[in-house]
């Protein structure tokens, strides 16, 4: 894994990154920006986790709770720091979703969309990541969790609308996600 750089790549409100997994979160396709973004070659992304572009900054516990949604069946947004080739970040507005064999019921792969994440959920979700990072490095994942989940019943809030309130503009992200699945079902 390469080392962060405190250096971030602005991206392109205009433009979308789109990845589709296997059922073991196992890349299969990215488009033209994600590999644009990621720095990686596209053979270099293929067949890779796509824990590849994982910052370390981001607490485990986001990901607990994605892959509990996902392997549900269920939808899942998230405001997530990725990390490029050459270490520098990038942020992103995410809404994963899940894609289910119509015979069999089961799981055979994930689709990502993602898009440029606002600066002000940026600068609103990094104060809660980084005490969810230091929770998680004494206590675990559970403590990180917990501590979110009160964080969550303070503000009588569930997980997906903290999300949607911190990005705003709830409509244009909706109707953005619409469109790209549709493009890419």
């Amino acid at each position: 894994m390469p080392t962060p750089i405190d250096q971030e790549i602005k991206l392109d409100p205009k433009r979308y990154i789109v990845s589709k997994t296997d059922a073991k979160g196992i890349i299969e396709y990215g488009n033209d920006y994600f590999v644009e973004i990621s720095g990686y070659k596209e053979s270099e992304l293929m067949g890779k986790p796509h824990n590849i572009v994982r910052h370390p900054d981001m607490p485990k516990v986001a990901f607990k709770l994605m892959w509990e949604r996902i392997s549900k069946g269920e939808n899942f947004v998230a405001i997530v720091k990725n990390m490029a080739k050459d270490g520098r970040y990038y942020w992103v507005f995410t809404e994963f979703e899940p894609k289910v064999d119509a015979l069999s019921n089961e799981i055979t792969g994930y689709t990502a969309f993602r898009k440029a994440a606002p600066q002000k959920a940026i600068d609103a979700i990094k104060p809660i990541y980084k005490k969810l990072l230091e929770i998680e490095e004494k206590g675990g994942v559970e403590a990180s969790e917990k501590y979110l989940k009160g964080l969550l019943e303070e503000n009588k809030m569930t997980y997906d609308e903290f999300v949607n309130d911190l990005v705003g503009n709830k409509g244009l992200f909706k109707a953005f996600f619409s469109v790209m699945k549709k493009l890419f079902a």
